[in-house]
């Protein structure tokens, strides 16, 4: 069950929204209105691509998806098995998610797709940093399926059945990052161009350094009590 998820989580789930909001957001208002924290419309546009056979967008499109795809499977690289623990690998991979950001801003500004490209690995490293644990399916780049599950619990708890309200908190959490993310990414953009990808490569680096503070503490802790 969802109650089973260490209070951490929530916090760190709407953060982590909250910086792939204003990643896509920047995406959106600065690379020809491509999206960068998830592929469903890049998906699509590689198809209207081809068909008007635009090779070269198509191609550049495609490398859009493989970046999602490949800074997914550093994660899945670094991260072994779905449960969500203290003392793996998520500081780590929130630094290179920063670094990823920092060098995309280098590219972005000198006018190189491949900007995008490292910005769309950025996300796909976060989006699967955090994936499924006690049934609860917890994605932070995107919020279609966070709807559609909140859309599946109505109905049910419509039809009868139980309500589980924490779910419902922890994916209300995430929308609002998203969109909260979204706006200040928009007004970011106006006044630091694709310099404004700095906040959310400094949300995780910060995000970095309170995860490790705080699992060093809480083991610390634990062994205090053991002994």
């Amino acid at each position: 069950m969802v109650s089973r998820l260490p209070r951490w989580v929530e916090y760190g789930a709407f953060v982590l929204a909250l910086t792939a909001g204003c990643i896509n957001a920047i995406g959106l208002l600065g690379v020809s209105h491509q999206a960068l924290s998830h592929l469903s419309g890049t998906a699509t546009s590689v198809g209207t691509s081809l068909a008007a056979f635009d090779l070269t967008g198509a191609l550049l499109l495609v490398g859009v998806l493989v970046s999602f795809l490949l800074g997914a499977a550093l994660s899945g690289f670094m991260l072994s098995g779905q449960s969500l623990e203290l003392g793996r690998h998520y500081d780590s991979l929130l630094v290179i998610e920063g670094l990823l950001l920092m060098a995309a801003i280098y590219l972005l500004e000198n006018g190189h797709f491949l900007g995008a490209c490292l910005a769309s690995a950025a996300c796909g490293t976060q989006n699967a940093l955090v994936t499924t644990y006690s049934g609860a399916v917890v994605r932070t780049t995107h919020v279609t399926g966070i709807f559609t599950d909140l859309g599946l619990m109505l109905g049910s708890a419509l039809r009868g059945e139980g309500f589980d309200r924490r779910k419902a908190i922890l994916f209300l959490l995430i929308i609002s990052g998203f969109i909260v993310g979204g706006g200040a990414g928009a007004r970011l953009y106006q006044s630091l161009h694709f310099f404004a990808l700095a906040a959310p490569a400094a949300t995780c680096l910060v995000l970095a350094v309170s995860y490790r503070i705080y699992s060093r503490r809480t083991r610390t802790q634990a062994r205090n009590h053991s002994t």
